[in-house]
């Protein structure tokens, strides 16, 4: 009974020393003896850690959802610099994660399984890689990138942001050229110089201020 207790513990700590270096220990054994273990290493892209902490950067919390054991989990998303990590999640389970988060503001979904498809369309923007993503993924996704690179969920997002930026702006400045106009033409102040100005010469600004968009850095620190 006692070298039961000793082995058991052993193998406990041993696959424990393995979860805590990001590996997933397998047990091999034969009538209830242990005949060895084998150490499957999970290893993260090495531009992960700068994609995460690039997404910090832009006020984004990023969260990891894996089926890998919790020790495991902690240890690579230690190494990748995420917020938080959600570990010991079926495949069936992401879908109920991401509604959970949802309650606590806009999400965004980045996977490439098959088993990712329902998180994928539950989250506000599912977001699939393309070069290894199976084809449920991509047609779950809302954006699917054409390679593996992490960075360039950050790139696409500030693409994003600087075009809503230049919309926004558009807008503004078209409605306001245009009341502004209307007020002088009804105050007998505006002529038809003005009033071209206010169709064409708008328009003319808007484009050329929308061509802001083709000029976003890849890559920023």
């Amino acid at each position: 009974r006692n070298t039961s207790i000793i082995a058991i513990t052993s193998k406990r700590l041993i696959t424990g020393q393995h979860a805590e270096q990001g590996k997933t220990p397998l047990l091999f054994t034969r009538n209830g003896k242990l005949l060895g273990i084998i150490a499957v290493a999970d290893v993260i892209k090495e531009d992960s850690p700068r994609a995460v902490k690039e997404l910090q950067n832009m006020g984004i919390r990023v969260v990891m959802l894996t089926g890998d054991n919790e020790r495991t989990a902690k240890a690579i998303g230690a190494q990748a610099g995420v917020d938080d990590v959600i570990a010991g999640v079926l495949p069936d389970g992401k879908e109920s994660v991401i509604r959970t988060l949802k309650e606590q503001g806009k999400v965004a979904m980045v996977g490439d399984g098959i088993n990712d498809a329902p998180a994928l369309t539950r989250a506000d923007i599912g977001i699939a890689m393309g070069a290894m993503g199976s084809d449920a993924a991509i047609e779950a996704a809302d954006i699917v990138l054409m390679d593996d690179d992490p960075l360039k969920i950050a790139t696409a997002i500030r693409i994003a942001r600087k075009c809503m930026h230049i919309v926004y702006e558009n807008i503004y400045f078209a409605i306001g050229i245009k009341l502004i106009c209307l007020l002088l033409g009804a105050l007998g102040i505006a002529n038809m110089w003005m009033a071209i100005f206010a169709d064409v010469g708008v328009m003319v600004i808007a484009v050329v201020n929308a061509i802001r968009a083709l000029f976003v850095k890849k890559y920023e620190m």
